[in-house]
């Protein structure tokens, strides 16, 4: 447990409160420290897998928790990011195209482990996470971030989110059709 990645990806999950928490702070300081939990979050996610090869200190608990996770900091931030009307209108479908392709893929997971199967990560869908995190980070940086990238940051933020969605429709469509295949199998 007392694992270097165990511990970045327990305080991952620490976060989120935190995140939750500073996304209601008013102004600047609501959207920079927004922006910077959720970049610092995304950062460790990064890092916990590449000190966990590194350091040969994967385990079980890093395993299980890793994409639990990942999962959490991102809906909490799309929850937060659509509850603030910063993510409208059509623009939600981008959004629930990635919710919906998290849960589906944490329930193929789930059961293609009972056969000790496992999904490993492919390079698109490390892209893909890339772009999502990249989008979300902007889009919490809220009208700070939008001042800074002269006015088109809910645009650039908007535009990778839906980047990252239709890459998300493509990577787990790759992930449905391997747990099909061995279902039928």
């Amino acid at each position: 447990m007392l694992k270097i990645p165990n511990i970045l990806t327990i305080g991952r999950i620490i976060l989120v409160p935190i995140l939750v928490f500073v996304f209601f702070l008013p102004g600047t300081l609501g959207d920079w420290l927004s922006c910077g939990i959720f970049v610092l979050a995304s950062f460790t996610d990064f890092v916990d897998g590449f000190l966990a090869r590194l350091l040969k200190q994967q385990s079980r608990l890093g395993e299980m928790l890793d994409p639990i996770a990942d999962k959490i900091i991102v809906v909490t931030a799309l929850i937060l990011l659509v509850k603030n009307d910063t993510i409208t209108n059509t623009n939600i479908i981008a959004a629930i195209i990635i919710l919906c392709r998290e849960i589906l893929v944490s329930g193929l997971r789930e059961y293609l482990a009972k056969f000790k199967l496992k999904m490993p990560v492919s390079q698109l869908a490390k892209v893909k996470t890339f772009f999502q995190m990249f989008s979300i980070s902007i889009l919490l940086a809220g009208n700070s971030g939008d001042k800074l990238l002269g006015g088109y940051g809910l645009e650039i933020g908007i535009t990778l989110l839906w980047l990252s969605a239709i890459l998300t429709v493509y990577t787990g469509y790759d992930y449905i059709k391997k747990g099909i295949d061995h279902a039928l199998d």
